[in-house]
């Protein structure tokens, strides 16, 4: 009977084009990318540990992997070494540990918006990396050069203006909200924030976050079990924050839930942004590509103002407004230098032909030679 039941939703499913598919899942994965940015600034204001967050989100992410991870991987996952656990090891500590680390201690010091509009840097920040590593090559000759260079500098001038210049307040909610809605009030913005060091530890983040993708792509040609890689970096990433946790946070209460909120925050974090968003995330790329994905990142940015707006009362400042289209505008002359670079590389193997094909050529052109002109004597082929 369940057969049955769930028949008519598969072909229901089936038949809706693939392409749309992709759509859905990409607006549907920016939803809950933006539903962590407000999730977690609610958790950090409901005074939730900074380090002990991380912990248990990362506990939920590792035991969601892990099962995927063990049976979809069985056959192409190679022998672990020594060597290997050591990359794993510098993967969690800059992927997971600085990573984490460096976007709490940001977002508990400016806001989600924010925090969603410098992660557009992401992208020209990994050309940037993979570029000075002469892992991605640049062309100033060609548009497509021109046009991730122009991309990454546009980036790094949003993540300065955003850094360096707050400005004043375009929309403030807050005031409305609250005299409305006193519920909101333990979820809105935290007193005594220090705005430029909160842009700097979120440029940190990115940083990171670029470092380790940039790192993790020699790690996977070697390692080609890509939700292995994830799970071996997971784990080491928990008990970095395991150890970090048990020196720094000397509060025994702060390993203790006292609200349904935060244990629903931990849950979301775990679930929804790491273990579902990455199985989301994983489809959307093989089906349409790494460029597709990317460009969905600036909607999480108006998706993340629209919630932080309504659920913190958060206020929308000219520095972020201008650093953000700035990043945005930025992102999408990388990743269109990134696409025109590809299709240069296409037309240009199109154009060139394989070493087979050139024997092959020369064979049909020296048979054609041969029936046109079959009287030739064959010593005239050596003059």
């Amino acid at each position: 009977m369940a057969d049955t039941g769930s028949a008519p939703a598969k072909r229901m499913w089936c038949s809706i084009p693939e392409r749309l598919q992709l759509h859905a899942a990409m607006l549907a994965l920016q939803f809950g990318y933006a539903g962590f940015h407000v999730v977690s600034r609610a958790a950090l204001n409901m005074g939730i540990s900074k380090l002990v967050f991380p912990v248990y989100r990362n506990v939920i992410a590792l035991l969601l992997l892990l099962p995927f991870a063990y049976f979809l991987e069985k056959k192409e996952r190679p022998a672990i070494t020594l060597n290997f656990l050591l990359q794993f090891f510098i993967l969690a500590l800059i992927g997971i540990t600085a990573n984490q680390g460096f976007y709490l201690l940001g977002l508990e010091n400016t806001t989600p918006t924010f925090a969603s509009a410098i992660q557009n840097s992401v992208p020209a920040i990994t050309f940037l990396m993979a570029a000075l590593l002469r892992i991605e090559k640049v062309r100033l000759d060609r548009k497509d050069g021109i046009g991730k260079v122009v991309g990454t500098i546009f980036c790094v001038a949003g993540a300065t203006v955003i850094t360096l210049y707050k400005g004043p307040a375009v929309y403030s909610p807050a005031q409305t909200l609250h005299s409305t809605t006193p519920v909101f009030v333990s979820l809105g913005d935290a007193a005594g924030k220090n705005w430029t060091m909160g842009c700097i530890y979120l440029i940190g983040h990115c940083l990171s976050w670029s470092a380790w993708l940039v790192l993790q792509a020699p790690v996977l040609k070697k390692y080609p079990a890509r939700l292995s890689v994830t799970s071996y970096t997971c784990f080491f990433g928990l008990i970095q924050f395991v150890v970090i946790a048990l020196i720094f946070e000397r509060d025994a209460q702060a390993w203790m839930f006292h609200s349904g909120g935060e244990l629903f925050t931990i849950l979301y974090a775990g679930v929804v942004a790491s273990g579902v968003a990455f199985a989301v995330q994983i489809w959307c790329i093989d089906r349409g590509g790494p460029v597709f994905v990317a460009v969905y990142q600036p909607v999480q940015t108006l998706v993340v103002a629209i919630m932080a707006s309504i659920a913190l009362g958060e206020e929308f400042y000219l520095g972020g407004i201008i650093g953000a289209v700035l990043i945005i505008v930025g992102l999408y002359l990388v990743l269109w230098g990134k696409s025109e670079e590809r299709k240069f590389a296409q037309e240009k193997l199109a154009i060139q032909p394989t070493p087979d094909q050139y024997e092959n050529n020369r064979a049909t052109s020296h048979i054609k030679s041969s029936l046109t002109q079959p009287l030739l004597p064959s010593s005239s082929e050596n003059v």
